[in-house]
């Protein structure tokens, strides 16, 4: 019996770090990083004083809970780095990090995130630096306009960041959407390429009612019928 406790006891302790990691990245995901220590161990289902041994700092357990997203998106940026088209690179770039962030809005606040005492995400400055290689080069190469800075991809992401619809099916094609409209204002010569079709945004806005139809029955809406959605 008392050989088998410690095992127990470890067990239990993994149990409650693997809690409190799905019920963080829930929460400032849905909410920010301002959600307050203590609603996420409620969650949880553990005292503050559990939250606190495994992770003794808020910045600590941001680190903890975004690592699988900042390991994507270092990999999103590494592909596009390795593409021989520097600004095709970059575009896929903008594309697949602004649907990252779209679904996550914690990890999008962490990332952008560069006041004293905030959270220090392993990678983050690498992933940057990389990005910044990638457009000088694709300014080079002729695809980026030459008055591009990486604070200007800084700023779609915090723009990105803003997009709030009431699914995520509806979230990710805005954020699609927005990162084709940046793409072409960011490129020397636009070539005004299709752009992916339009989420009902603004139909939802005026009319949250018929959102929730729209997204229930996935209709196309129309003049007569604005309570449907697109389909696809």
């Amino acid at each position: 019996m008392s050989e088998r406790l410690p095992h127990t006891l470890r067990s239990d302790a993994l149990d409650n770090r693997a809690s409190l990691l799905d019920s963080a990245r829930a929460l400032f995901s849905a909410d920010g990083l301002d959600v307050p220590m203590r609603e996420i161990a409620r969650r949880a289902g553990v005292g503050p004083a559990t939250l606190y041994r495994h992770f003794p700092t808020k910045q600590t357990l941001i680190a903890e809970a975004f690592a699988d997203q900042l390991h994507a998106c270092r990999t999103i940026v590494d592909e596009g780095c390795a593409d021989p088209d520097p600004w095709r690179g970059l575009r896929g770039v903008i594309e697949k990090i602004c649907e990252v962030h779209a679904l996550d809005r914690g990890f999008t606040e962490a990332f952008l995130s560069t006041v004293p005492g905030g959270p220090d995400l392993a990678g983050r400055a690498y992933t940057l630096e990389a990005l910044a290689g990638l457009a000088r080069r694709a300014k080079d190469a002729g695809g980026l306009r030459p008055d591009f800075v990486l604070d200007d991809l800084v700023l779609v992401f915090m723009a990105n960041k803003g997009i709030r619809t009431r699914s995520a099916t509806t979230q990710v094609a805005a954020s699609r959407r927005f990162a084709a409209l940046t793409i072409q204002a960011f490129a020397a010569d636009p070539e005004r390429a299709p752009l992916p079709p339009a989420p009902r945004l603004a139909a939802a806005a005026n009319n949250p009612a018929a959102a929730n139809t729209s997204a229930a029955t996935n209709e196309p809406a129309t003049a007569n019928n604005p309570a449907a959605g697109s389909s696809s």
